[in-house]
């Protein structure tokens, strides 16, 4: 399993790249741990690594997103999986006004909702696209006309793929 994990700022690539029982060997970046990891208590976690007892406790915000505190610290955790990278860069690009509508992901046009020379209000849905098993609504951000559409549905597209032209 891999994830990347960010802690405060710091985001760091997480791979599980073993686990019997209780015993886990990790890779953190190019580091890697062999640790003991037991949880005594309800999120209460104690950690052996090289002889040396951690104890961590892992407070649920929602779940992915933890606050942790430690003997002398206390921080944020985030777990960003593949859907919250999709989420993230879904929101990004939601938030940039570009003169095309694109997706991150690599998907499949499931219905364009509009043609060549249409008006187009800002918050108005041009196009759904299914990626990951999900469909998302691409929308304009402000009042736009509709230069090209260059995807039909059932297309299947590339991430970062223009599929319609603004004015």
């Amino acid at each position: 399993m891999s994830y990347e994990i960010k802690v405060d700022d710091k985001v760091s690539d997480i791979k599980v790249l073993s686990k019997d029982n209780n015993i886990m060997e990790i890779a953190v970046g190019d580091n890697t741990y062999k640790v003991d990891i037991v949880e005594v208590e309800n999120g209460i976690y104690s950690i052996i690594y090289e002889g040396i007892s951690y104890n961590i406790e892992l407070i649920s915000k929602d779940k992915k997103n933890y606050h942790a505190t430690t003997l002398y610290n206390s921080f944020d955790v985030d777990i960003i999986d593949a859907e919250t990278r999709y989420k993230n860069s879904r929101k990004s690009s939601e938030d940039d006004d570009h003169a095309y509508i694109s997706t991150p992901m690599p998907g499949k046009v499931v219905k364009v909702l509009v043609k060549e020379g249409d008006k187009v209000k800002g918050g108005d849905t041009v196009i759904v696209v299914s990626a990951m098993k999900m469909e998302s609504e691409y929308k304009v951000v402000k009042d736009r006309t509709i230069t090209k559409v260059l995807v039909k549905e059932g297309d299947n597209i590339e991430g970062d793929q223009p599929l319609i032209m603004l004015d």
